[in-house]
Parts: structure tokens; sequence; C-alpha cells
């Protein structure tokens, strides 16, 4: 707040003003006070010695609260010709709109106590400067809304409702709290709660974003009435060392034996030195441990040898200061693998046949190989709806449906899914692979020559496995919590010979290279749930986790690390889901009151990890760009009125004293 004055006169106005005090005082020295008295006639002759200093303009001010008063008065209207007021700052817009961001970043001690905290004091303070009148609402926001309060101009509601809201350990996305921002201010949009009566107005509204602005831009949304604020919260200097990924595999030197491999990544501006302590299930003392030195910006791997191992559970612990601990600490799932179920349907493919018979498969998995005719059997249809596959090849060949289960289609397109191919290119070259993805480790492909390939066309989420210049041979992308792979070559292909009689040929020298069957033992590693820790043994916060029945009508029930026991929704015969992955740590599958299954949820989230905002903070939403600020608005209030008023009253009190004859 600032204290400002503005001179309204001119300098032979104010001359005039200064002269009125010295006025006063002149006038109460000349002033004569008598007050008839009967006194000796020798007083007399005294006091009229006395009359005479007292019309002296030279001689000691005596009290007088009428003087005072009256000076008082000329004071307070010299104050109010400069028509005093404050310069502060307060919200702007009538109709308001909260947004707070409560995602696993904002859990970051870089401003203490946190960031959510700091937000929640920031909206504060908000709503305190609101005017009479104004109406305001709260959403919080990571990867869904929650509305905490609607509109509503009881600042004590809203204070509760923003101090009610607690962090958690999802990611960020501000689309979903826009739509429902949006629903409330733009006409022709819904609420989330019919019961809003501004539902119907539908009018536009100021919008406070309250984030550390860790989330993609928004894009195909439109503002329409809704103006907004961005409030950035955290600091660009924050420093923070995550696990990014936790996971057990078999060694590379003994395919019988394991590891456990944790991935940590350094999202600080400075060099990190960090020890990696593991536990195992039941230990309260580490049972290994490795020290990484890790440079800003990248990431580093401690590899720990677990020998042959039983079911347990592992942990992974950074010994490490930094401003956020979430990510400080990652759980997996020890399970030994069962032997995968894998379904090759090929018209003949004597090379993959082979590839998928070796011992080493074997040990992985029990393979299946049947006619392209198998797809119209009952037990086919059944297996497949079923779950009873755990991967399913398709060699030039399609289902009808997707099967519940992984997939690899070999020269083909899924029947669903979204996936697309383009002209076919004749001896495509391969580019040198980039990806890191599980199917591709160990797997070389500057050997590997094709014959002849078709461009696919991923769907969203998808990735490239095997890359040309014309566009990806090979790619993986998931199908709700399976994954389908799918090449755009064949290994082996058919056409129709110069006498017009079907003939096959060779596609690809693939076969015969060392790639070839260790991208085959990938396969049914990853894809057949031949590893370790099967897939979907990890899940990020807040998402569904998709569960089998072991028996009909089984109904599961499922332990988190915190809180009681919650069941499990059935979702279809076979299948449940269960939504309350909210809690980092273990989750307890359970069924008749025993273990089934375990699944572990950490946060593996670069975008929540690299807890740096931006020096210069801005988001985008739409098509605009809306730049950090403090969310106040200039503003000044005047005070001349008041002083005027009060003027006024203390000449009404200089009035009364005077006629009373109250001598003080």
């Amino acid at each position: 707040m600032e204290f400002t004055l503005t001179n309204m006169l001119s300098w032979w106005q104010w001359m005039i003003v200064a002269a009125v005090p010295p006025a006063i005082i002149s006038l109460y020295f000349l002033k004569l006070k008598r007050r008839p008295i009967e006194v000796p006639s020798t007083y007399l002759w005294h006091k009229s010695i006395e009359d005479v200093h007292v019309n002296s303009i030279w001689q000691r001010l005596r009290n007088s609260w009428l003087l005072l008063l009256q000076l008082l008065v000329v004071l307070l209207i010299i104050l109010t010709l400069l028509r005093p007021d404050w310069k502060g700052q307060q919200l702007g817009g009538k109709r308001l709109i909260f947004l707070i961001d409560n995602s696993a970043s904002m859990r970051a001690t870089d401003v203490g106590p946190s960031r959510l905290e700091e937000a929640k004091r920031r909206v504060g303070q908000m709503i305190e400067r609101t005017n009479a009148g104004d109406t305001a609402m709260v959403i919080s926001f990571s990867d869904a809304a929650r509305v905490e309060q609607q509109f509503t101009n009881d600042r004590q509601q809203l204070q509760r409702r923003v101090k009610a809201i607690r962090p958690t350990q999802r990611s960020t996305s501000l689309l979903d709290a826009l739509r429902t921002a949006s629903g409330l201010a733009n006409p022709g949009h819904v609420a989330e709660d019919t019961g809003d009566l501004a539902v119907a107005e539908a009018l536009p509204a100021k919008l406070y974003i309250l984030s550390d602005g860790k989330f993609p831009a928004v894009t195909g949304f439109s503002l329409g009435h809704l103006t907004p604020e961005f409030v950035p919260i955290g600091r660009s200097d924050a420093d923070n060392v995550a696990i990014a990924a936790f996971s057990v595999r078999r060694s590379e030197a003994d395919r019988e034996l394991y590891q456990a491999l944790a991935r940590v990544k350094n999202y600080g501006t400075d060099e990190a030195t960090v020890m990696v302590a593991l536990y195992r299930e039941g230990q309260t003392e580490e049972s290994d441990n490795a020290e990484l030195t890790i440079p800003p910006g990248e990431d580093r791997s401690a590899i720990f040898e677990l020998g042959a191992v039983e079911p347990c559970v592992l942990r992974a612990k950074l010994d490490v200061d930094d401003d956020l601990a979430d990510d400080n600490e990652a759980c997996a799932i020890v399970s030994p693998a069962q032997p995968a179920n894998v379904l090759l349907i090929t018209a003949g493919n004597e090379p993959l046949e082979m590839a998928v018979q070796t011992d080493s498969v074997a040990r992985i998995a029990q393979v299946e190989i049947k006619g392209p005719d198998y797809r119209q059997e009952k037990t086919y249809l059944d297996n497949a709806a079923g779950g009873v596959y755990d991967l399913v090849i398709y060699d030039r060949c399609v289902p009808k449906t997707m099967p519940q289960a992984n997939t690899l289609f070999l020269g083909v397109l899924p029947p669903s899914g979204g996936w697309k191919a383009g002209a076919q290119v004749a001896m495509p070259q391969i580019l040198p692979s980039p990806s890191d993805h599980p199917l591709m480790r160990w797997v070389k492909l500057g050997d590997v020559a094709l014959l002849e390939g078709t461009p696919l066309k991923i769907p969203s989420g998808g990735s490239t496995l095997i890359d040309s210049p014309n566009g990806a041979m090979m790619a993986v992308a998931p199908r709700e919590r399976y994954e389908d792979v799918v090449s755009g070559f064949v290994i082996v292909g058919e056409d129709t010979g110069e006498d017009g009689k079907p003939r096959r040929y060779i596609g690809t020298n693939w076969p015969i290279r060392p790639s070839f069957p260790a991208f085959i033992f990938n396969l049914f590693e990853y894809l057949g749930s031949g590893a370790a820790v099967t897939e979907g043994d990890n899940v990020s916060p807040g998402r569904p986790v998709e569960l089998d029945a072991p028996a009909p009508g089984a109904q599961l029930r499922v332990r988190p690390p915190k809180g009681k026991v919650i069941d499990a929704r059935q979702v279809k015969p076979g299948k449940f889901s269960f939504m309350g992955t909210d809690d980092l740590g273990v989750y307890e599958v359970l069924w008749k009151k025993k273990r089934q299954r375990r699944f572990a949820v950490n946060l593996f989230h670069s975008d929540e990890s690299d807890i740096r905002t931006d020096e210069k903070p801005a988001i985008k939403i739409g098509y605009v760009d809306v730049n950090a600020s403090t969310g106040w608005v200039a503003a000044s209030r005047q005070f001349w009125k008041v002083l005027l008023l009060l003027g006024l009253a203390v000449l009404m009190l200089e009035w009364y004293i005077y006629n009373r004859r109250v001598y003080l």
C-alpha cells in the first residue's frame, strides 16, 4: 500500500489557506474575556492593567480547547484539499474462479511449507480482498478436477473450503478444470453441478490459475467468457533427484538369475551424489546400496544382483535431501514368471515357427501353433475372450475381434485401434533404432534387409520400434491394459507365380541374423508376461487397475497401503476395476481373505519430478498465451470524503462546547 497526496490549489490559493491558522490564533490573543464580579476598588485598577496585557499579541498562549478544535478543523480542510488516497491492489472482476493445483509436484517444499500451502495462502489473501457483492468458486485439480465450493459471496465458507484442499500424488492436467469452469461461465455449456444457479445465467468470470505450470499446453479449448490469470507457484532453482524407473529383469549373464534396476535422474541445476539403498520385504536394514554421481539433467542406473528370487516386494530408496520427497522411494513386485501361454496363428512360416520353439523360449513360454481356420473354432473364441492367452501372434491373418491378450501382427493391421498404413515401399532402408523399448533390448538391425514394407501410421500413445526414411516399419501401441505390436513387413509372404499358382517368398533376411532370436525372446518375456515383474504391476497414481477374477462369481477386494480394504468394482463377468490408487506403495488383491496378487503404485512421471519452474513462467490455453501475474490489479482508495466528514464532526463539537460554555 502507498499513501499519496494530490495538489488541488495554486500557490496563491495555498497562501490564503496558510494564513487562516495564524489569524485564528491572533484573534484568541486579542479577544477580551470578561465576567461580571464584585471586587474592591483597588482590585479594579489592578485588573484594568491586566486588560492591557490581554490585548497584546506577544504573550503566553493559554490552554483553550476551542482554539485547538478550530485549528483541527482547518487542518482537516487542508488535508481534504490535498485529496489523499491509498495506492494498493485488489482483485479484478466481480465473478471469480480459483483453480488450485494439488498434483504431486505441488508437494514440493522449495516454497515453504509446500507449494500447495503457498497457493492456498495466496487464495486466502485474494478472498479477503474481494469486494462486497463479489462471488467466487474454488476448484482443485490434478489429472481430474474437483469442485470444492460453488459460487458464493460467503468469504468464511470459501476460506474453509480452500483450507480443506489436500495434496495428491497424481499427474497434472488443466483441461478438465477448464471445462468445469467453462460450464459456469460460458453460455451453452453445462456445469458439473446443476444445482448452481449461475449455470442458467452463464456470466463471464475472472479465472485465477494457481499452479507451478508443470503440465502440457492445453489444446482444443476455447476460453470464451473466461479471462485467465496465471499465478505461478515455485522457484526456478528447485532441486530434485528422483527414481525415474525401478524394475526387475533377468540377468544378462545368467537367464536363471535376476537383477533389480533403479534408474535415477537429476532434475536439479547442480551435480548430485546420491546413495541408492535396496530393501527386501521384511527387512528393516538395506540389503545392498550403490552410490551414483549424476550431472544436472542426466540419469544414471544402479544395478543390484538378486540371484534366484522368491516372490517378494523390493523397495529402492534415495538418501538425498531435495525439494520433493515422494519420488525418492519406489517399490517393485517380484514374482518369478510362470510360463506364458502363447498362440501362433499362421498359414506356414518356418523361420518363425523354429524361432518360437527354441529351448530358451520353452523355459518362459508354452507355444501353440494353429492354422488360420482356428480363428473360427469355439475353443479359440472362448480362450481369446476369456484372457487365456498372454500373447497371440497373427501371421498374415486378422481376427474378427481383438483378443483379451497382447498381440503381434505380421504384414497386416489390427481390426481396431486406429492403425493405418501407407503405400508399399520396395526395399526400405532400416534406420538405426533409437528406441529404448524393452522389445528392442540387445536388438541390432544394421545387417537386416527388407524386400518390401508398408509404412505404418501409429495410434496415439504408440512408439516406433523399427524405423525407415519412409516411416515406421514396426511399432507398438497400447490397447486398454494390453499392447499391440504391428509389423509393416512379412517374414514369409505369398504372391502368384508365373504359372498362376500361389507361391511363397522370403520377405527379409532377419531370421538368419542374431538379433531375430533376441527379439523373439524379448517379445515373449515382455508381452508374454515372462518377465520377473509382470506388466501392469507398476501403476501411476490415480490410474485404474484391471483385475481378473480367479473363479466365476468371485468378489475381489483390495487392501491399499493406507486405510481399509475396498471392494473392487465388477465391470463385466470375471473382470474388475479398482480406482482407488491415490497413495504410493503396495496394494494387495484379496479373494476370500487370501492374497491373489499385488501391484505397486509409483511416481514415475518426469513432469511431476522436474519441479523447476520457468524463469519467465507462462502457460498456453488454446491460442492464448497467459503470462504470469500476481493476480492483483492496481487500485486506490480516496479519503478526502472521510476527512471532510471528520472536519464537520469537529466543527459541531466546537459549536457545542461554545454554546454550553464548557471551559476545560
